[in-house]
C-alpha cells in the first residue's frame, strides 16, 4: 500500500543554510500562525528555535528582541 505524503507534515532540522528532512512530509507548520507552508515554498526559519515562518514580516515578529 503506498502511503501519500500530502497531508503529513515534515520534521526538518533547521541549519544556517538550509534544513534537512528528519521525517518526509509536504508541509511545515508556521511558528507563528499554525499555517500550512508547503516545502516547496519554505524560506524562513529560526536556527535557535527550530520553527519555520510563513513569511519575512512573520520570522521579524517572531525573533524581534522584547
Amino acid at each position: 500500500m503506498l502511503v501519500s505524503n500530502s497531508a503529513r507534515p515534515a520534521r526538518l532540522h533547521y541549519m544556517a543554510n538550509g534544513f534537512r528532512v528528519l521525517s518526509p512530509g509536504d508541509h511545515v507548520v508556521c511558528g507563528s500562525t499554525g499555517a500550512r507552508i508547503p516545502l516547496e515554498l519554505l524560506r524562513y526559519w529560526s536556527v535557535a528555535r527550530q520553527e519555520a515562518f510563513a513569511s519575512a514580516e512573520l520570522a521579524s515578529e517572531a525573533l524581534a528582541p522584547r
